[in-house]
């Protein structure tokens, strides 16, 4: 399961069965499902700020978008993240405190 938690609180869930190893890839299959990313390269890998259209800008607002795995915070970038059986991932839009 992926969740998307939007701005607003609104929650888009995707169920899916994937044999993907990493987060990013299992992404990447959700985007038949209307699911959408994109982000910049950096030196640590994809920094992910657009989530089905909705940009976190830091570094205009100080948003961003937090990465979950199981209600933990996940320790590794999107290609590093990996994919489990059971897991329910969550992909939270953070406003600055």
């Amino acid at each position: 399961t992926l969740s998307v938690v939007g701005e607003t609180g609104d929650t888009t869930s995707y169920e899916t069965k994937t044999d993907a190893l990493v987060l990013q890839n299992l992404m990447d299959e959700l985007k038949e499902d209307g699911f959408t990313y994109s982000g910049n390269e950096s030196e640590y890998g994809l920094m992910v700020d657009t989530i089905n259209g909705v940009r976190a800008d830091y570094t205009l607002d100080g948003a961003y978008w937090s990465f979950y795995v199981n209600d933990a915070y996940c320790n590794y970038g999107i290609a590093e993240q990996p994919v489990n059986d059971g897991d329910a991932f969550s992909i939270v839009y953070t406003p600055a405190q």
